[in-house]
């Protein structure tokens, strides 16, 4: 060994350290460090970091500020990052089994939606890896409930109403229950409804929160619609240039993420709620009539996907049930 590279050596043992050379893995998220994705993404960071005595470090990118949120999937893909997340419906026009959590009524509590995406892991899994990725993770967000500014007991009540849709899955489900639906991005929900654009939306606790809604409506109703999941992915060839014990630790964070992951949006479910009680909106259960009225419009929908989604999903809706 050449005296330099003997010097080195020794000053790595001497300081505790190891000699192989320390990786840095950027990854970009959409949300802001205030949401619970992003907390429990910097804790899977943590994780990785610890079980690798820094071998492999994370540094997370939050609120898109690396690459924002339709970029994300294609930046791993092509290795501009080795890991990411993203919502993973937003990928369903590529092919209809990413939005079977969009469903409604289809897996309606955490319950259901553990199942369902049991069901249809093996399935995403298998789309993604054929693009170069792999999944780690996937974790939702509370379940989508109904938000008026009237008391609601059936359908009926919403015909008419301007209802706030922000993907082709809203805008069919205000459609089939006689609603005119209008889009509206989060940032602009407060002033639609000051502005009478729209009079009701389904949405999660966690907006209804950010947005303020007491603010402008009156009625939350539970309707457990579906639970969107964010779904974290790494770009295959990233994975395997890692030995074997750095690939052991990053799939061990990545199972005690998913896990902590669905506790919290469970937490993030029952705090939201009841901020949105303690400002003075009246949360309450839908009404037997209405619940069975919007299953039908779910059940049409349900239908409807499956046949978009052809045999996959067909598999992925026979395994859930």
């Amino acid at each position: 060994m050449k005296p330099k590279h003997l010097l080195a050596a020794v000053a790595a043992t001497v300081m505790g350290i190891s000699s192989a050379v320390a990786e840095e893995w950027n990854m970009p998220v959409p949300y802001s460090d205030a949401v619970f994705h992003t907390k429990n993404i910097r804790q899977f960071a943590d994780d990785v970091t610890a079980a690798t005595n820094g071998d492999l470090t994370i540094k997370v990118h939050s609120a898109g500020s690396l690459f924002k949120h339709p970029e994300i999937k294609n930046a791993v893909r092509s290795g501009q990052v080795p890991v990411g997340e993203f919502l993973l419906s937003r990928l369903g026009n590529e092919n209809a089994v990413f939005a079977v959590d969009t469903l409604p009524f289809l897996a309606s509590n955490y319950d259901a939606a553990s199942k369902l995406w049991a069901a249809s892991r093996p399935k995403v899994e298998e789309l993604l890896d054929k693009q170069g990725l792999q999944v780690l993770f996937s974790v939702p967000w509370p379940p989508q409930g109904l938000y008026t500014k009237k008391d609601v007991e059936t359908v009926e009540d919403l015909k008419g109403l301007s209802f706030r849709a922000y993907n082709a899955g809203t805008e069919t489900l205000a459609k089939k229950a006689g609603m005119a639906p209008t889009q509206v991005e989060s940032p602009d929900i407060p002033q639609a409804f000051a502005t009478g654009r729209v009079q009701a939306m389904i949405t999660s606790p966690s907006t209804g929160v950010s947005s303020k809604a007491w603010d402008f409506l009156t009625n939350y109703y539970d309707t457990q619609a579906w639970l969107p999941k964010n779904i974290v992915v790494i770009n295959k060839k990233s994975f395997r240039r890692l030995d074997k014990a750095t690939q052991d630790a990053v799939m061990a964070a990545a199972s005690a993420a998913e896990k902590r992951g669905w506790e919290m949006s469970m937490a993030e479910t029952d705090a939201k709620t009841q901020t949105l009680r303690d400002n003075g909106v009246t949360v309450s259960a839908p009404s037997g009539q209405l619940t069975q009225e919007l299953q039908a419009i779910g059940d049409e929908m349900v239908a409807d996907w499956m046949e978009s989604a052809g045999d996959d999903g067909r598999a992925v809706i026979k395994a859930y049930r």
